[in-house]
């Protein structure tokens, strides 16, 4: 298990040699306490948005999961971030297009910015990692499917959160407050 573990951890380091960290910097600049997040994604990539939103909630901001039964509608001047590595799939794009239309901010997180959802976005940060079209500018991975390219989005989320909860002094008791507590 040591072998595997750690063929895991250098890809994982490989992918974030080659990223662009303004980008990275650019979506902890996008996360504003006043504003309304919602965040999209299908398969692992949604559990990956899923454990984003978690996160961002216990950091205090207003962040909601597309899909779920209690998001509300999506307005002007929301922030719309959808998570794809493909940038292919077709309900992310789909719902990408209408927050645009509305007047949202939309912010993907992919592996491909020739891609349609990359196309239909403001702001593209790319994670250079494997997925399961394995196209020539991913990363290489012996990994299955796109399981580098999920590993990879759960740590960059992670430094985001770290990144932002250290920006705007946001301890520890303040993010376990509102961790739930009927478990």
């Amino acid at each position: 298990m040591k072998k595997e573990i750690a063929i895991i951890l250098t890809e994982v380091n490989g992918v974030f040699r080659n990223m662009d960290e303004d980008a990275t910097d650019l979506l902890v600049k996008s996360l504003q306490p006043k504003q309304r997040i919602f965040i999209m994604g299908e398969g692992r990539s949604g559990y990956m948005a899923k454990a984003f939103a978690m996160r961002l909630m216990h950091l205090g901001l207003n962040v909601y999961v597309v899909g779920e039964t209690i998001t509300p509608s999506i307005a002007k001047g929301d922030l719309f971030i959808a998570i794809s590595g493909s940038g292919t799939t077709k309900s992310v794009v789909s719902a990408a297009v209408k927050g645009r239309e509305i007047g949202c901010k939309v912010f993907t997180i992919t592996t491909n910015d020739q891609s349609e959802l990359a196309n239909v976005s403001d702001e593209v940060l790319v994670v250079p990692a494997a997925t399961k079209n394995r196209l020539s500018h991913e990363t290489e991975s012996v990994q299955p499917l796109s399981s580098l390219f999920d590993q990879c989005v759960h740590v960059l989320c992670d430094a985001i959160c770290l990144d932002y909860s250290v920006s705007q002094s946001i301890s520890h008791h303040s993010t376990y407050s509102k961790h739930s507590n009927i478990e």
